[in-house]
Protein backbone atom coordinates (compact mmCIF):
# COMPACT_ATOMS: atom_id res chain seq x y z
CA UNK A 1 0.00 0.00 0.00
CA UNK A 2 1.40 3.38 -0.97
CA UNK A 3 2.52 5.81 1.72
CA UNK A 4 0.18 8.43 0.24
CA UNK A 5 -2.86 6.27 0.92
CA UNK A 6 -1.73 5.13 4.36
CA UNK A 7 -1.20 8.73 5.36
CA UNK A 8 -4.98 9.12 5.27
CA UNK A 9 -5.28 6.89 8.29
CA UNK A 10 -2.16 7.86 10.20
CA UNK A 11 -2.00 10.11 13.22
CA UNK A 12 -4.34 10.39 16.23
CA UNK A 13 -7.55 10.69 14.26
CA UNK A 14 -8.90 8.48 11.54
CA UNK A 15 -9.33 10.34 8.26
CA UNK A 16 -11.13 8.69 5.39
CA UNK A 17 -9.32 9.05 2.06
CA UNK A 18 -10.62 11.92 -0.04
CA UNK A 19 -9.87 13.73 -3.25
CA UNK A 20 -6.24 14.23 -2.22
CA UNK A 21 -5.45 10.63 -3.21
CA UNK A 22 -6.03 11.67 -6.84
CA UNK A 23 -3.81 14.75 -6.61
CA UNK A 24 -0.31 13.80 -7.73
CA UNK A 25 2.56 16.25 -7.99
CA UNK A 26 5.28 15.97 -10.67
CA UNK A 27 7.49 12.92 -10.16
CA UNK A 28 10.59 15.07 -10.58
CA UNK A 29 9.74 18.15 -8.57
CA UNK A 30 11.88 21.18 -9.28
CA UNK A 31 12.58 20.07 -12.86
CA UNK A 32 10.71 22.61 -14.97
CA UNK A 33 11.04 20.57 -18.14
CA UNK A 34 9.47 17.52 -16.49
CA UNK A 35 6.63 19.24 -14.64
CA UNK A 36 4.16 17.41 -16.91
CA UNK A 37 5.36 13.96 -15.76
CA UNK A 38 2.97 12.98 -12.99
CA UNK A 39 1.93 9.51 -11.93
CA UNK A 40 -1.24 9.48 -14.09
CA UNK A 41 0.80 10.66 -17.10
CA UNK A 42 3.37 7.94 -16.47
CA UNK A 43 0.61 5.32 -16.32
CA UNK A 44 -0.76 6.53 -19.67
CA UNK A 45 2.70 6.19 -21.20
CA UNK A 46 3.18 2.72 -19.71
CA UNK A 47 -0.27 1.63 -20.94
CA UNK A 48 0.54 2.79 -24.48
CA UNK A 49 3.88 0.96 -24.39
CA UNK A 50 2.14 -2.15 -23.03
CA UNK A 51 -0.33 -2.15 -25.94
CA UNK A 52 2.49 -1.73 -28.46
CA UNK A 53 4.61 -4.47 -26.88
CA UNK A 54 1.64 -6.83 -26.57
CA UNK A 55 0.62 -6.37 -30.22
CA UNK A 56 4.21 -6.67 -31.43
CA UNK A 57 4.87 -9.88 -29.48
CA UNK A 58 1.51 -11.38 -30.46
CA UNK A 59 1.36 -10.45 -34.15
CA UNK A 60 4.85 -9.29 -35.15
CA UNK A 61 6.00 -12.72 -36.26
CA UNK A 62 2.95 -15.01 -36.25
CA UNK A 63 3.35 -18.78 -36.38
CA UNK A 64 1.01 -21.25 -38.03
CA UNK A 65 0.43 -22.89 -34.65
CA UNK A 66 0.05 -20.06 -32.09
CA UNK A 67 1.98 -20.32 -28.84
CA UNK A 68 2.59 -18.11 -25.85
CA UNK A 69 1.79 -14.43 -26.36
CA UNK A 70 0.50 -15.06 -29.89
CA UNK A 71 -2.07 -17.46 -28.49
CA UNK A 72 -3.24 -14.86 -25.94
CA UNK A 73 -3.23 -12.18 -28.64
CA UNK A 74 -5.41 -14.21 -30.99
CA UNK A 75 -7.94 -14.91 -28.23
CA UNK A 76 -7.97 -11.18 -27.38
CA UNK A 77 -8.38 -10.28 -31.05
CA UNK A 78 -11.33 -12.67 -31.42
CA UNK A 79 -12.93 -11.21 -28.29
CA UNK A 80 -12.88 -7.67 -29.66
CA UNK A 81 -13.82 -8.73 -33.18
CA UNK A 82 -16.72 -11.05 -32.28
CA UNK A 83 -18.10 -9.09 -29.31
CA UNK A 84 -17.54 -5.51 -30.45
CA UNK A 85 -16.48 -4.93 -34.05
CA UNK A 86 -18.75 -7.26 -36.01
CA UNK A 87 -21.91 -6.85 -33.88
CA UNK A 88 -21.62 -3.05 -34.00
CA UNK A 89 -20.13 -2.46 -37.45
CA UNK A 90 -21.15 -5.52 -39.42
CA UNK A 91 -19.15 -5.92 -42.62
CA UNK A 92 -16.99 -2.92 -41.70
CA UNK A 93 -15.98 -4.48 -38.40
CA UNK A 94 -12.74 -6.10 -39.56
CA UNK A 95 -11.57 -2.85 -41.18
CA UNK A 96 -11.87 -1.04 -37.85
CA UNK A 97 -10.21 -3.75 -35.76
CA UNK A 98 -6.82 -1.98 -35.39
CA UNK A 99 -8.49 1.02 -33.79
CA UNK A 100 -10.95 -0.93 -31.65
CA UNK A 101 -8.36 -3.48 -30.51
CA UNK A 102 -5.91 -0.74 -29.51
CA UNK A 103 -8.61 1.32 -27.79
CA UNK A 104 -9.87 -1.61 -25.75
CA UNK A 105 -6.48 -2.66 -24.44
CA UNK A 106 -5.24 0.89 -23.94
CA UNK A 107 -8.23 1.66 -21.70
CA UNK A 108 -7.98 -1.77 -20.05
CA UNK A 109 -4.31 -1.35 -19.11
CA UNK A 110 -4.96 2.15 -17.75
CA UNK A 111 -7.82 0.76 -15.66
CA UNK A 112 -5.81 -2.22 -14.39
CA UNK A 113 -3.13 0.15 -13.09
CA UNK A 114 -5.48 0.74 -10.16
CA UNK A 115 -4.86 -2.78 -8.81
CA UNK A 116 -1.21 -3.17 -9.81
CA UNK A 117 1.17 -2.79 -6.84
CA UNK A 118 3.26 0.41 -6.84
CA UNK A 119 1.11 2.00 -9.56
CA UNK A 120 -2.15 1.65 -7.60
CA UNK A 121 -4.01 4.30 -9.59
CA UNK A 122 -6.34 3.89 -12.56
CA UNK A 123 -5.28 6.69 -14.90
CA UNK A 124 -8.87 6.93 -16.12
CA UNK A 125 -9.94 8.08 -12.64
CA UNK A 126 -8.60 11.49 -13.73
CA UNK A 127 -11.36 13.09 -15.80
CA UNK A 128 -8.91 14.66 -18.27
CA UNK A 129 -7.90 11.28 -19.68
CA UNK A 130 -11.42 9.93 -20.41
CA UNK A 131 -12.28 13.36 -21.89
CA UNK A 132 -9.36 13.19 -24.33
CA UNK A 133 -10.31 9.63 -25.34
CA UNK A 134 -13.99 10.54 -25.74
CA UNK A 135 -13.16 13.67 -27.76
CA UNK A 136 -10.98 11.59 -30.10
CA UNK A 137 -13.91 9.24 -30.74
CA UNK A 138 -16.29 12.22 -31.03
CA UNK A 139 -14.08 13.95 -33.59
CA UNK A 140 -13.85 10.73 -35.57
CA UNK A 141 -17.63 10.35 -35.41
CA UNK A 142 -18.27 13.85 -36.79
CA UNK A 143 -15.61 13.51 -39.48
CA UNK A 144 -16.91 10.17 -40.71
CA UNK A 145 -20.53 11.28 -40.53
CA UNK A 146 -19.92 14.39 -42.63
CA UNK A 147 -17.64 12.48 -45.03
CA UNK A 148 -20.11 9.66 -45.70
CA UNK A 149 -23.44 11.48 -45.36
CA UNK A 150 -22.55 15.09 -46.12
CA UNK A 151 -22.77 18.01 -43.70
CA UNK A 152 -26.50 18.61 -44.14
CA UNK A 153 -27.32 14.93 -44.53
CA UNK A 154 -25.51 13.92 -41.34
CA UNK A 155 -27.25 16.46 -39.12
CA UNK A 156 -30.56 15.75 -40.83
CA UNK A 157 -30.22 12.01 -40.15
CA UNK A 158 -29.25 12.70 -36.53
CA UNK A 159 -32.07 15.11 -35.77
CA UNK A 160 -34.81 13.77 -38.05
CA UNK A 161 -34.73 9.96 -38.08
CA UNK A 162 -37.09 8.74 -40.82
CA UNK A 163 -40.35 6.94 -40.31
CA UNK A 164 -41.79 9.10 -37.53
CA UNK A 165 -44.78 11.48 -37.54
CA UNK A 166 -43.64 14.97 -38.54
CA UNK A 167 -45.23 16.56 -35.48
CA UNK A 168 -42.96 14.45 -33.27
CA UNK A 169 -39.85 16.06 -34.74
CA UNK A 170 -40.65 19.30 -32.88
CA UNK A 171 -39.78 17.49 -29.66
CA UNK A 172 -37.40 14.83 -30.98
CA UNK A 173 -35.05 17.01 -33.07
CA UNK A 174 -33.75 19.17 -30.18
CA UNK A 175 -33.42 16.10 -27.95
CA UNK A 176 -31.44 14.18 -30.59
CA UNK A 177 -29.22 17.19 -31.27
CA UNK A 178 -28.53 17.67 -27.57
CA UNK A 179 -27.89 14.00 -26.78
CA UNK A 180 -25.87 13.15 -29.91
CA UNK A 181 -23.98 16.33 -30.82
CA UNK A 182 -23.63 18.10 -27.46
CA UNK A 183 -23.75 15.52 -24.66
CA UNK A 184 -22.37 12.39 -26.30
CA UNK A 185 -18.64 13.02 -25.59
CA UNK A 186 -19.52 14.07 -22.03
CA UNK A 187 -21.52 10.93 -21.24
CA UNK A 188 -18.93 8.74 -22.98
CA UNK A 189 -16.16 10.18 -20.79
CA UNK A 190 -18.05 10.43 -17.49
CA UNK A 191 -19.24 6.81 -17.62
CA UNK A 192 -15.63 5.60 -17.61
CA UNK A 193 -14.34 8.24 -15.21
CA UNK A 194 -17.08 7.84 -12.59
CA UNK A 195 -16.70 4.08 -12.33
CA UNK A 196 -12.91 4.22 -12.01
CA UNK A 197 -13.03 7.14 -9.56
CA UNK A 198 -15.62 5.53 -7.28
CA UNK A 199 -13.99 2.10 -7.36
CA UNK A 200 -10.56 3.44 -6.48
CA UNK A 201 -12.00 5.54 -3.66
CA UNK A 202 -13.82 2.54 -2.17
CA UNK A 203 -10.70 0.37 -2.22
CA UNK A 204 -8.71 3.19 -0.65
CA UNK A 205 -11.34 3.56 2.09
CA UNK A 206 -11.38 -0.10 3.11
CA UNK A 207 -7.58 -0.36 2.89
CA UNK A 208 -7.26 2.68 5.17
CA UNK A 209 -9.76 1.19 7.64
CA UNK A 210 -7.76 -2.07 7.71
CA UNK A 211 -4.47 -0.25 8.24
CA UNK A 212 -5.83 2.10 10.91
CA UNK A 213 -7.48 -0.57 13.11
CA UNK A 214 -4.88 -3.33 12.62
CA UNK A 215 -1.63 -1.35 12.61
CA UNK A 216 -2.15 2.16 13.93
CA UNK A 217 -4.78 1.68 16.67
CA UNK A 218 -4.95 -2.05 17.40
CA UNK A 219 -7.51 -2.87 20.11
CA UNK A 220 -9.65 -5.98 20.72
CA UNK A 221 -12.71 -4.19 19.36
CA UNK A 222 -10.85 -2.42 16.59
CA UNK A 223 -9.25 -5.66 15.41
CA UNK A 224 -12.65 -6.93 14.22
CA UNK A 225 -13.27 -3.74 12.28
CA UNK A 226 -9.78 -3.97 10.82
CA UNK A 227 -10.35 -7.56 9.68
CA UNK A 228 -13.61 -6.51 8.02
CA UNK A 229 -11.75 -3.69 6.28
CA UNK A 230 -9.04 -6.12 5.13
CA UNK A 231 -11.55 -8.63 3.78
CA UNK A 232 -13.53 -5.90 2.06
CA UNK A 233 -10.35 -4.57 0.46
CA UNK A 234 -9.79 -7.98 -1.13
CA UNK A 235 -13.44 -8.31 -2.17
CA UNK A 236 -13.59 -4.80 -3.62
CA UNK A 237 -10.31 -5.31 -5.47
CA UNK A 238 -11.69 -8.45 -7.12
CA UNK A 239 -14.91 -6.63 -7.98
CA UNK A 240 -12.94 -3.65 -9.27
CA UNK A 241 -11.00 -5.88 -11.68
CA UNK A 242 -14.35 -6.98 -13.12
CA UNK A 243 -15.58 -3.37 -13.36
CA UNK A 244 -12.30 -2.25 -14.96
CA UNK A 245 -12.65 -4.92 -17.65
CA UNK A 246 -16.33 -4.15 -18.17
CA UNK A 247 -15.76 -0.40 -18.52
CA UNK A 248 -13.00 -0.90 -21.10
CA UNK A 249 -15.41 -3.14 -23.03
CA UNK A 250 -18.29 -0.65 -22.78
CA UNK A 251 -16.12 2.31 -23.80
CA UNK A 252 -14.94 0.42 -26.90
CA UNK A 253 -18.44 -0.87 -27.67
CA UNK A 254 -19.85 2.67 -27.59
CA UNK A 255 -16.99 3.92 -29.77
CA UNK A 256 -17.85 1.24 -32.35
CA UNK A 257 -21.54 2.17 -32.13
CA UNK A 258 -20.78 5.86 -32.72
CA UNK A 259 -18.57 5.04 -35.70
CA UNK A 260 -21.31 2.85 -37.18
CA UNK A 261 -23.89 5.65 -36.83
CA UNK A 262 -21.58 7.88 -38.85
CA UNK A 263 -20.83 5.32 -41.55
CA UNK A 264 -24.44 4.25 -42.03
CA UNK A 265 -27.44 6.52 -41.59
CA UNK A 266 -30.56 4.96 -40.13
CA UNK A 267 -33.19 4.20 -42.72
Amino acid sequence: MSARLLASGSGDKFEAPGLHIFDWKPIFEGQAGLAWLTKPTLIVILAALAVILFAWRAFGNPKLVPRGVQNVGEVAYLLVRDQVARPMLGKDGDRWMPFLFSTFFFVLFMNYAGVIPVLQLPATSHIAIPIVLALAVYGMMLFLGIKHQGLVGYFKNVMFPPGLPKALYVILAPIEFLSTIILRPFTHAVRLFANMFAGHLLIAFFATVAWWFLAEKLTPLGAGVGVVGFVMTIVMTAFEIFVQSLQAFIFTLLAASYINSSLHADH
